[in-house]
């Protein structure tokens, strides 16, 4: 049931509404809802209802009315209680209970300091206050109860209009009072709330003649003055004007095209519902980041929970021409803002800056500190009492200000790309953008998504509306495209400012960042880089970051977006020589290479191994222990090898093959088959350029398996052609033992069974001939493999259990992986289901120990087919699921095969 008073008298049942009757009917449940859950005794009732004289019959027809509610509220809805009656509601059943719980909730809000939330409960209120309340009620109820609920709605406009300014929005409800104002104008309450927002509106005139006409009503109509709410009102905007106490309003112009940043906007405004001690927001980013751009726009939003004023200084931390401003001159310019007479302000700087806090002790401030060099430069600068809050940006770390005073550390990185499109789209417009959203994107990347790069090229395409924008895209290869004309403006000056500060070492360190071409580094490579001990790297790359010149995304990896990478670059060209920087490169890769290396060797210890340069001095490969920290280590760096691969330059060409021969296990067994291809394929070229035949017969045989994982088999067996004739013309028996396993496998992939056996007995003749045990069993493995496929299960089961044997004996972990899946398809091919499962089961786990994921999936699959035959449908389909979920992972064509076969499986069980 829903009881509305508030308005038209009315009751609605699950939505519907219940025909109540005329105005007296209407008005007798009123009365009793106005009292309800209490007695309301006849006299009464018949009082509000019909007035001062009701008829004779006055006792039946009471009666009458109250029977017909009965109908159609419910018999025991209204009861009979002596001397009257009452109506039992229950909560949120009606609007006047639900508007007086919201006022009581809003009001502990106003006390708390939160008046957002004190707003929202009052305006929700005030929607369940749609009109005149008791409409359709009698003359006699609304004349006896009608100006109590009027002052009731009266009073709680006047408590959310307190809310509505105590969070800071004057401008927003300037039309809304002068309307209350106007409908109550003895009110003196309202009239004191609508001058508050003129003048903190900045309409301080329209605000005293406010005053003035109010004043002039009273005394024309009531003989009397303005009471004290409104002239305290009328005090205060004569004292914040110079009459008194000066208001400072120092908040440099709010820019009209910000864009994005609504986290960390919440995370501000969070920090005014703070009233344990001094709050303090410490904004810290990259230069160029928008650090000053957020905080003016959080604090002109908050400006009028400050009615005592706003203050700004930048503090020039990193001030592109010229010092940082010292705290005794920021002391200095804060007690001028707050116009402390000269004759007031004492000598000494500790006296300043305790005259400076007790002047803003009793009063609500907003204190932006921008651009601050450190934590000591604003420590005295900070306000001591929670009324007030200041606001911190600075390029460095200020991890002492939030441990020291607990302030709200706020990092603000790059705009998303979506934030960027967004703030482009406000400074040249939607539509532009929309003409040319291949020339948006490579702006956004090519600005690195940094604000002021960003800001920089829109000015620019605004200035030219004609110029299309891939032609502004065009020209931002250099940082020289992003010089907006001035120091404040130009990305390189910004830049700049950060990197004199660094010391000596740090700054070589952050030079050679440039030099290096992956994604991100660590401080194990950085080491290797820079050619330094470990621990100095360490030291550098934590200065760095509290410069914010890079960014440590995850626990111990370091990035720089393009633009400070080119700006590092071309300080590397400008201090470092050629040589040096040759060197750091040199240095990098082969940090990469060894420790790739070894990595590899982990993952599959019977692997050939390539013979590899020395290191060269300076540079120390990372200790790995066992295949797990191998596998992780691969999975952190394989982006920034594959970079490398693709981007050294043409004197590291044996690098460049040599570290994707290293990462093609890796590849393999996770998956990423792209990256094989793509590190392969620049491996062949640097190959090719060297002239060296068996680095070509090496790459094109991992180039091969590369192209069989991706389907494309023709490709395949072109390269291992290449690589098998290579081998041949090197004399080299192994490697031709390892391409004829792996044109059994292609050959196998095309329905080839015979054929891909006769390679695969080829291999085995080989390995059998260079002694290599493990690629013996291996093979074996294959030629069991492939008599099962031809339908020879004895043959497939001796080979087979043999190869289990010698490779069980090397702990051979991958091939007895491989072996125990091959065991499972001969036990399911001769009706062996339980010995089949158990050995996928097998299989499975030692897939997993490797981090064998393609294979993994590929025995599920074989599990499914095994449990399907045995008549366990539900744990085929979950074998199966789990398969197509780690093939959807690695982007696997053969998921959607697996996934058909588990719809159409479904299909069939139902």
């Amino acid at each position: 049931m829903r009881y509305q008073v508030l308005g038209p008298i009315t009751v609605h049942r699950a939505g519907d509404e219940l025909p109540l009757g005329g105005p007296k009917p209407r008005a007798v449940l009123a009365v009793l809802l106005l009292s309800a859950n209490r007695v309301v005794s006849e006299d009464r009732l018949i009082a509000l209802v019909w007035g001062d004289d009701p008829p004779s019959s006055v006792r039946g027809q009471l009666q009458v009315h109250i029977s017909g509610l009965r109908k159609v509220l419910g018999a025991t809805v209204i009861e009979r209680r002596p001397p009257g009656y009452l109506i039992g509601v229950h909560p949120t059943e009606l609007d006047l209970d639900d508007v007086d719980a919201a006022v009581a909730q809003a009001r502990i809000d106003a006390a708390a300091d939160r008046p957002d939330a004190a707003a929202a409960r009052l305006r929700a209120a005030l929607a369940l206050w749609p009109g005149p309340a008791l409409g359709g009620a009698t003359e006699p109820l609304l004349a006896h109860e009608g100006p109590g609920l009027r002052e009731r709605r009266v009073s709680l406009l006047e408590d959310l209009y307190d809310a509505e300014l105590a969070a800071g929005r004057h401008d927003e409800v300037t039309g809304e009072l002068r309307t209350a104002a106007r409908d109550n104008p003895f009110r003196e309450r309202l009239h004191a709330q609508l001058m508050l927002a003129l003048f903190r509106s900045g309409r301080t005139a329209e605000a005293l003649d406010v005053y003035a006409d109010v004043r002039e009503r009273l005394a024309a109509e009531l003989g009397t003055e303005p009471g004290p709410v409104l002239r305290r009102a009328h005090a205060q905007v004569l004292r914040d004007t110079g009459d008194g106490r000066t208001v400072p309003r120092q908040l440099p112009t709010d820019l009209p095209t910000f864009a994005g940043r609504a986290p960390e906007l919440s995370m501000l405004d969070e920090l005014l519902s703070r009233a344990d001690g001094a709050r303090i927001a410490a904004i810290v980013g990259t230069a160029g980041v928008g650090k000053t751009t957020l905080a003016v726009r959080w604090a002109h939003r908050v400006r009028g929970r400050f009615p005592d004023g706003q203050l700004y200084v930048n503090l020039r931390g990193f001030d592109p021409g010229g010092a940082a401003m010292t705290t005794a001159d920021a002391v200095r310019a804060l007690l001028d803002a707050l116009a402390v007479p000269a004759d007031r302000i004492p000598a000494s700087h500790d006296a300043q800056i305790g005259l400076y806090r007790s002047t803003l002790a009793d009063r609500r401030i907003l204190v932006v500190l921008d651009n601050a060099r450190d934590a000591d430069q604003v420590r005295p600068l900070l306000p001591g009492t929670p009324g007030c809050l200041a606001v911190v940006t600075s390029r460095a770390d200020l991890t002492s200000l939030v441990a020291a005073e607990s302030a709200q550390p706020l990092p603000l990185d790059l705009l998303t790309a979506e934030e960027a499109r967004e703030m482009l789209a406000r400074r040249l417009g939607a539509d532009r953008l929309a003409r040319e959203p291949d020339a948006v994107d490579e702006i956004v990347a090519r600005s690195a998504r940094l604000p002021l790069a960003l800001a920089v090229v829109a000015a620019r395409a605004a200035a030219h509306p004609a110029f299309p924008l891939r032609a502004i895209a065009a020209e931002l290869s250099e940082l020289d495209a992003f010089d907006g004309g001035a120091p404040a403006t130009d990305v390189r000056s910004i830049f700049a400012a950060s990197y004199r500060v660094l010391g000596t070492a740090t700054a070589r360190v952050f030079r050679l960042l440039g030099v290096h071409r992956g994604p991100d580094i660590t401080a194990a490579a950085t080491a290797s880089l820079a050619g330094l001990p470990a621990a100095q790297a360490r030291r550098a790359l934590t200065e760095l970051s509290r410069a914010h010149l890079v960014t440590e995304h995850t626990p111990g990896r370091y990035a720089l977006h393009d633009l400070l990478r080119g700006y590092a670059a071309e300080l590397a060209e400008r201090h470092d020589r050629d040589l040096e920087r040759r060197a750091a490169l040199h240095r990098a890769l082969d940090h990469y290479l060894h420790t790739a290396r070894a990595a590899d060797r982990l993952l599959i210890p019977q692997r050939d191994a390539i013979e590899l340069a020395d290191p060269r001095p300076g540079v120390t490969p990372e200790v790995l222990t066992d295949a797990r920290h191998a596998l992780d280590w691969f999975g952190a760096e394989h982006p920034v090898l594959v970079e490398l691969v693709q981007r050294a330059p043409a004197e590291f060409d044996t690098h460049v093959w040599q570290l994707s021969w290293t990462l093609a296990t890796f590849f393999d067994r996770q998956g990423h088959w792209d990256d094989y291809k793509t590190s392969h394929r620049a491996a062949l070229d640097a190959a090719r350029r060297l002239a060296d035949p068996a680095a070509q017969a090496h790459t094109h045989r991992n180039l091969a398996r590369a192209y069989g994982r991706l389907g494309r088999l023709a490709d395949a067996r072109f390269h291992l052609g290449e690589a098998l004739d290579g081998y041949a013309a090197a004399g080299d028996p192994v490697g031709m033992a390892h391409v004829h396993g792996n044109l059994s496998w292609v050959l196998e992939r095309q329905s080839h069974h015979a054929e891909a056996l006769g390679h695969a007995r080829e291999a085995l003749r080989l390995y059998q001939e260079t002694g290599d045990k493990a690629m013996q069993a291996n093979a074996r493995n294959t030629v069991g493999w492939l008599c099962a496929l031809r339908g020879d299960h004895d043959e497939a089961l001796r080979h087979c259990e043999q190869a289990l044997t010698l490779l069980q004996a090397l702990d051979d972990r991958f091939g007895e992986a491989v072996t125990w899946d091959s065991l499972g398809y001969i036990h399911h091919a001769r009706g062996d289901h339980v010995r089949a499962v158990d050995a996928y089961e097998r299989s499975l786990a030692l897939f997993r120990e490797v981090g064998d994921r393609s294979n993994e999936a590929k025995t599920l699959d074989n599990l499914g087919d095994t449990h399907r035959a045995a008549g366990r449908p539900d744990a085929a389909r979950r074998a199966w699921q789990r398969a197509v979920d780690i093939l959807d992972e690695l982007g696997h064509a053969e998921a959607g095969e697996i996934r058909a076969r588990l719809s159409q499986d479904s299909d069939g069980g139902r």
